[in-house]
């Protein structure tokens, strides 16, 4: 029987997506397959390893086929560079594929593709790369060999060596491209970190608990989330702990309101609502269920804390409604509001604001590889300013006595601590508080300022991560 599907055509499709076209590469391929779930595991897992880690090793891969090809990669036509690049992935990285069905299918792959007159040349550049890979030369020393070893741009590893330690710069260099279980957070409305473990892996998946919060845990040896019940019935949320420690940090109170001004897709938003949740029910005085019937999702009950879930567009507030709808919090709306524009009617109303902002991505790269073949000095310098403007916006939402939380998923200074620095002179009203007693143990060295804690992958268990809680002098 013929197959209907060539999965590396898929792969190949996703690459042009990306590298040609600018679009992001965990949404094509979420897209993708999600489009073709009748595939195997296999096949999934298949053309996601070779999509990921095409784009994982890209400088290193270029790198290679220059030293074979007389065309160098940029002057290569886009299509055979994108069947070239990921032939080459499976030649370095995937020993489960001979070399020589690696030549034929890239072959077969141009030929279907309308470049049947260069199969010759593909066969030609893959048969030398096969032949001399172990012999390849790579730079010895400085940003050059640090660029091509872990196919990272030059410019970001001369920003990092600005601010932190050689050692510190390989090792998130090398945790990039290291493979991770998947961090999921545990929704403690509606299961026990212990329950959701003993179903997790009576569904086969691997749960083991994470060192920094009990209700976290890593999972592993499962196809797809949807597939897995667990998931459906929302006893769980993908969240990397960095992120779960925002909430940790906002630590709201009962009757506290919150807002979240860019919330997408809801998951420091979501957990906030229910440490709420938990918080009220713990409350001396609270109005009991039997007293006040529950309010409907996404709408405010008398006298209860609430969270206001803001993005910029539609299509973002649609996401956090879905992750509501599957949360059963009804604690939490969502609204359409653009976080760069003032809200007079938000003013002085809110308890806690979170303002996960949006960030050059630095310390997620091992997750969204492709965001450092997209980021550029002057991107980074346009979201600084992008940041500060916001801050400056929604700082006016927060009561006098209450809190703001900055986070990002960066490690760059300039979009972190400098951004605080700068806060703190702009608007004296605010101050750092401290953060240590809210932090498990294994983190409390690592606020090295207070009120401030940068996670660095590679040097903690997590994504790279910046949050400063700071605040609002009472009147």
């Amino acid at each position: 029987m013929t197959k209907t599907v060539n999965e590396r055509e898929l792969v190949l499709g996703i690459l042009m997506e990306v590298t040609e076209n600018g679009q992001y590469s965990h949404i094509v391929l979420r897209d993708v397959l999600s489009k073709y779930q009748y595939l195997t595991k296999q096949e999934r897992a298949f053309i996601t390893r070779v999509t990921e880690g095409t784009l994982e090793h890209l400088i290193e891969i270029d790198y290679i086929l220059d030293q074979f090809s007389k065309v160098k990669v940029k002057k290569m036509k886009p299509v055979i560079r994108g069947v070239l690049r990921s032939a080459v992935y499976q030649m370095k990285y995937m020993d489960s594929v001979p070399d020589r069905a690696v030549c034929s299918e890239a072959v077969k792959l141009a030929a279907r593709k309308g470049f049947a007159g260069l199969k010759g040349y593909v066969n030609g550049v893959l048969r030398s790369v096969a032949r001399g890979l172990a012999d390849v030369k790579y730079p010895e020393e400085g940003v050059r060999a640090l660029s091509v070893r872990y196919s990272c741009p030059e410019w970001i590893i001369e920003l990092w060596q600005k601010y932190y330690d050689q050692d510190v710069v390989e090792r998130m260099l090398a945790d990039f491209q290291q493979e991770k279980p998947v961090t999921v957070r545990c929704c403690l409305n509606r299961v026990t970190p212990e329950e959701l473990k003993s179903r997790l892996l009576r569904e086969g998946v691997a749960a083991e608990p994470h060192p920094y919060l009990p209700y976290a845990f890593l999972i592993s040896g499962y196809d797809h989330l949807e597939g897995l019940e667990s998931f459906r019935e929302g006893l769980f949320m993908v969240q990397d702990v960095s992120s779960m420690l925002v909430g940790e940090l906002a630590d709201p109170q009962a009757g506290d309101h919150v807002i979240d001004v860019c919330a997408a897709p809801g998951g420091k938003a979501l957990h906030t609502a229910e440490k709420l949740s938990v918080a009220e029910k713990n409350a001396a005085g609270q109005i009991s269920e039997d007293e006040e019937p529950a309010a409907e999702p996404g709408m405010r009950a008398a006298g209860r804390g609430h969270v206001e879930a803001r993005d910029l567009t539609e299509y973002k507030t649609g996401l956090i409604r879905e992750n509501m709808e599957r949360s059963g919090l009804d604690n939490i709306s969502a609204a359409c509001r653009d976080a760069s524009v003032p809200d007079e009617k938000a003013a002085g109303t809110a308890d806690i604001v979170i303002a996960d902002l949006p960030c050059s991505g630095l310390g997620v790269l091992g997750k969204k590889t492709d965001l450092k073949y997209k980021a550029s000095p002057e991107g980074i310098e346009s979201l600084v300013g992008l940041q500060r403007k916001i801050l400056s916006c929604v700082k006016d939402f927060v009561k006098p006595g209450g809190v703001l939380l900055y986070s990002t998923c960066t490690v760059n200074p300039a979009e972190n601590i400098e951004n605080v620095h700068w806060f703190l002179k702009e608007y004296p009203e605010f101050h750092l508080d401290d953060i240590r007693e809210k932090l498990c143990p294994e983190l409390r060295d690592s606020v090295e300022e207070k009120g401030c804690i940068q996670l660095l992958p590679g040097i903690h268990k997590s994504d790279g991560f910046f949050i400063a809680r700071l605040k609002r002098k009472p009147d």
